[in-house]
């Protein structure tokens, strides 16, 4: 499935590897670094699976929280939004950066006003300002929808100067509003959500920021790189990490099994330029990863075909294995 919006370092083109090397079993699957939910959106569904996405970018997640909960609300002020030009971007900008209807500013509404209106002047009053807040959602949603569309590469930072009919894309919206219905929404810091939702029989997968890379929202410092790392380290479940190809991420896990695969690069001018990217687990996936890639190329759909030659190297193998990999039937008899 795509993603209701683009985005920069998704991972659609990584999907092979991302399924070939997970693990095998497991009752929780957790995307931490969400951005534009593709690898959730395609992670196959399990009965009795919890699945979480989460973001830190409060946008990303209200307008996920409004695919899920209120599609057709969305749709419909999207659809009194049809304009497409430079002035309208700065203005979603200006909206989005300074118009934001927070939870802390209605608490505070809401208390004055009990305070300060009769008990009848003051329900009218709050019915007022709860449906404002929820319109507010929306709003904002489809504001920094059409933002991210309007965008240059989808980096929100930027109008691309050519036309774009948001309403046809429309139809992503109410597929992804049905693929997220059982679906977890969390905003919150990496550490946080890896904490409350770890388990032995948990999916970790991390998709940070790329060390040293300056297209993302949210800033990500070198100190939080480090923080990242030390708090996978701990967990009790699997963990799957996916970052560029540098010395300093290769240095930092050395603790984990990495795997190297290269891919177009979509960014780069030059003809036939190629990005390194690299895959990590705190497991060793190679008893089952070959019967995963001969499945996944037998039964994939074209658009879901690797972007490149489709094939991965393991470059790294630590000393001691974090997680003790225990195979699908063991499991089965612990979790039947």
């Amino acid at each position: 499935m795509k993603g209701p919006i683009p985005w920069v370092g998704g991972k659609s083109k990584l999907l092979w590897l991302i399924h070939t090397l997970a693990p095998e079993y497991y009752t929780r699957f957790i995307d931490v670094f969400g951005g534009s939910g593709t690898v959730t959106l395609n992670h196959p569904p399990t009965p009795g699976c919890m699945e979480v996405y989460n973001d830190y970018n409060s946008d990303l997640t209200n307008l996920f929280h409004c695919v899920k909960e209120r599609p057709m609300a969305l749709l419909k002020e999207l659809g009194f939004l049809p304009l497409n030009a430079r002035d309208e971007f700065n203005v979603l900008c200006k909206f989005l950066d300074q118009e934001e209807f927070t939870e802390e500013y209605l608490e505070e509404e809401l208390e004055l006003t009990e305070r300060l209106l009769s008990p009848m002047e003051a329900e009218m009053v709050r019915e007022l300002l709860l449906d404002r807040a929820r319109l507010g959602d929306v709003r904002r949603a489809a504001a920094y929808f059409k933002r991210v569309r309007y965008s240059f590469s989808g980096s929100t930072k930027s109008f691309a100067g050519k036309p774009c009919d948001i309403r046809r894309f429309f139809y992503l919206i109410w597929e992804c509003s049905r693929r997220f219905k059982d679906v977890l929404v969390e905003n919150k810091d990496f550490e946080g959500v890896i904490q409350q939702y770890d388990r032995p029989d948990a999916f970790i997968y991390c998709d940070p920021p790329y060390y040293d890379a300056e297209c993302y929202t949210v800033e990500f410092p070198k100190a939080d790189h480090q923080r990242l790392h030390d708090a996978l380290t701990r967990c009790k479940g699997f963990v799957m990490v996916s970052y560029n190809y540098c010395p300093f991420i290769c240095e930092l896990y050395q603790d984990f099994y990495i795997f190297h695969t290269t891919r177009p690069n979509s960014m780069s001018q030059t003809a036939g330029s190629e990005y390194e990217e690299v895959v990590m687990t705190n497991y060793d996936p190679r008893p089952y990863a070959t019967h995963r890639a001969e499945q996944i190329t037998l039964f994939q759909m074209e658009d879901d075909e690797p972007d490149g030659d489709g094939q991965y190297t393991l470059i790294h193998e630590p000393e001691k294995n974090l997680r003790i990999w225990r195979n699908a039937y063991d499991l089965y008899q612990v979790h039947p």
